[in-house]
């Protein structure tokens, strides 16, 4: 299934004001201290991409999960689970990093799976 997008009508009456204040919002706090500027864009992008994907913690939790239940076997070649580059997969990425919602895959087979999702 593919992942929700903004529409055009979206984009400019939600999105663009969002942005807007918020980028307005973090050049007030700097207070033109372009290394606090820096440093609070920097946070506030982390925090946002782990309100997505959750913390680094809890995916290598879940990684390990996986390749348990998995066997250490990609779950679309079935071979052997290399120790690094590992790629933890969601079936709808909309529905987040759960147990449910994911597998593990080798590099190889989730270039093949993004590829025929139509990522690029």
């Amino acid at each position: 299934m593919p992942n929700r997008q903004l529409s055009s009508e979206e984009l400019e009456h939600l999105f663009a004001p969002l942005i807007t204040e918020v980028r307005r919002r973090l050049d007030d706090l700097s207070q033109g201290d372009k290394d606090l500027l820096w440093a609070l864009r920097r946070k506030l992008s982390k925090e946002l991409i782990y309100d997505e994907r959750g913390k680094p913690t809890q995916r290598r939790k879940l990684k390990e999960l996986k390749r348990v239940e998995q066997d250490n076997k990609c779950h679309q070649c079935k071979t052997s689970l290399p120790l690094k580059y590992v790629v933890l997969d969601r079936i709808e990425a909309m529905q987040g990093y759960t147990p449910e919602n994911t597998h593990l895959l080798c590099q190889a087979c989730d270039i093949q799976v993004q590829h025929e999702r139509g990522y690029k």
